[in-house]
């Protein structure tokens, strides 16, 4: 069974509660570094810090450094030179995966059936993205991008690749300047929302893969994903997200008696969804399923 349980009471009626009031500024610079001591240790609770990502969301200047802390790439407890020092192990270890998997490369070519159909996968799902910003500048770079997937797949085997994979890395290759960030924000990423129930887990490709593409920006897939990763104001909010936008056509279901692949392409073809009302929404389930317990 789906757990919804509330972190917190205090969050919980909080969550409610912002929808009701005009949203504060999102956390900037400024306030990102007044969480943190001369050490760079936290002065501020990580609850005081999930809370506010969930009422309020990130200013995107912040938002880089703070993932790291969300995913569990930086621990919470760390100091500023802990964090450099996390920094470059990582960057270590990429660089040795990299140089393991041009070793390991031919043998998975002429052994593997599933390493060469997962690849021609990977490829062909890069190469229909579109990577190009309004005026015609290169956003990113299709052939890092499909490094890292093949990566991730031979280094993961309890996440196979699935699709809409590639546009979950190429969002945060835009956010990051480094492969190596890339990539382990990538892996702790699916570690954070992969587990949980098989419910859950059935939900979450399409879950990613919708989302993505029915928001009106990137900004607006990088608030949810952040919501998401604070735990904030449930575990597994993501079902009651998946709940909010099938109200949305709820309506046509109903009239049409639709069955379960005419509801998810109707869900599919919801466009330009804005971030906030519908982690509001979700939210206002959260409170009344709480209210009624």
């Amino acid at each position: 069974m789906t757990t919804l349980s509330p972190e917190n009471s205090l969050s919980a009626r909080q969550s409610a509660s912002f929808i009701l009031v005009k949203r504060k500024p999102p956390i900037d610079k400024t306030e990102w570094d007044s969480f943190f001591d001369e050490n760079g240790h936290l002065a501020k609770s990580r609850d005081f810090i999930c809370v506010n990502i969930l009422e309020r969301g990130l200013h995107p200047f912040v938002r880089t450094e703070a993932w790291k802390f969300l995913t569990g790439y930086f621990s919470w407890q760390s100091s500023q030179d802990e964090r450099l020092t996390v920094d470059s192990m990582r960057r270590k270890n990429y660089k040795a995966l990299c140089q393991m998997y041009e070793k390991i490369q031919p043998l998975l070519e002429n052994l593997h059936r599933n390493f060469i159909e997962t690849r021609n996968n990977i490829t062909h799902d890069i190469q229909k993205l579109y990577d190009k910003d309004p005026l015609g500048n290169v956003l990113i770079d299709k052939k890092r991008l499909e490094k890292i997937l093949l990566l991730s797949y031979v280094c993961n085997t309890q996440a196979e690749y699935q699709q809409g994979f590639h546009e979950m890395v190429m969002l945060f290759q835009l956010m990051v300047e480094h492969d190596h960030e890339t990539f382990w924000l990538f892996q702790f990423f699916l570690q954070k929302t992969g587990k949980g129930a098989g419910a859950v887990q059935s939900l979450f490709p399409w879950f990613c893969l919708c989302f993505q593409r029915a928001f009106k920006s990137f900004d607006d897939v990088w608030r949810l994903w952040e919501v998401l990763l604070t735990g904030k104001p449930c575990r597994n909010f993501q079902v009651l997200v998946a709940y909010s936008m099938l109200q949305m056509v709820r309506e046509q279901v109903l009239q049409e008696s639709m069955g379960g692949d005419d509801i998810l392409l109707a869900c599919n073809n919801l466009i330009d969804l804005d971030a906030d009302e519908l982690i509001s929404a979700a939210c206002v389930v959260y409170a009344e399923l709480i209210q009624k317990d």
